[in-house]
């Protein structure tokens, strides 16, 4: 069998598979990812120093006091997943990280929001913008960096960048 046939095949196959996991029962009642529109653009200071971003943060809340996001480079339909990010209410995340680990893995969202880098994008509504401010305002943030910058693939290597503007806390 030439390789042009064995290629159409596998991606027939591919093809059919794909349309059964679409209409499994677990589909059509939502999924993991449903949800993800709080639209967040912000820059992220890499764990080496430089500037990355800004990243495009698509985000939903999974509990009261956790807002998980995926952030992508664009917001092209085909853009990677590069990083996600956790908001935790900063007293879950301060009484159960060590402050050393805080300051080297986390950061205060009011504190990058006052930078002025942060950008809630698509709502209209003032009144919503300034309520989803107040709300990531009363929670810390960390990063975990997926797939490296100008890497063609993601190689295993993660990286735990924090927000321009860094405050380290103190006891």
């Amino acid at each position: 069998m030439s390789r042009s046939i064995r290629s159409l095949l596998f991606i027939g196959a591919l093809s059919f598979l794909a349309m059964g996991w679409m209409t499994t029962p677990a589909m059509s009642e939502g999924s993991p990812t449903d949800g993800y529109d709080i639209h967040v653009q912000a820059p992220h200071m890499m764990a080496d120093g430089t500037v990355g971003g800004p990243y495009h943060h698509y985000c939903k809340g999974i509990s009261d006091e956790v807002l998980q996001c995926q952030l992508y480079e664009s917001t092209d339909a085909n853009a990677k997943l590069v990083a996600i990010e956790y908001f935790i209410g900063k007293d879950l995340a301060r009484k159960n990280v060590p402050l050393v680990q805080w300051n080297r893995a986390f950061h205060d969202h009011q504190v990058e929001i006052d930078t002025g880098r942060v950008q809630i994008l698509d709502v209209e509504d003032p009144a919503k913008v300034k309520a989803i401010a107040e709300a990531a305002g009363k929670t810390d943030g960390v990063i975990i960096h997926l797939w490296g910058k100008d890497k063609v693939v993601p190689d295993g290597t993660v990286s735990i960048p924090t927000s321009l503007g860094h405050v380290f806390r103190t006891e």
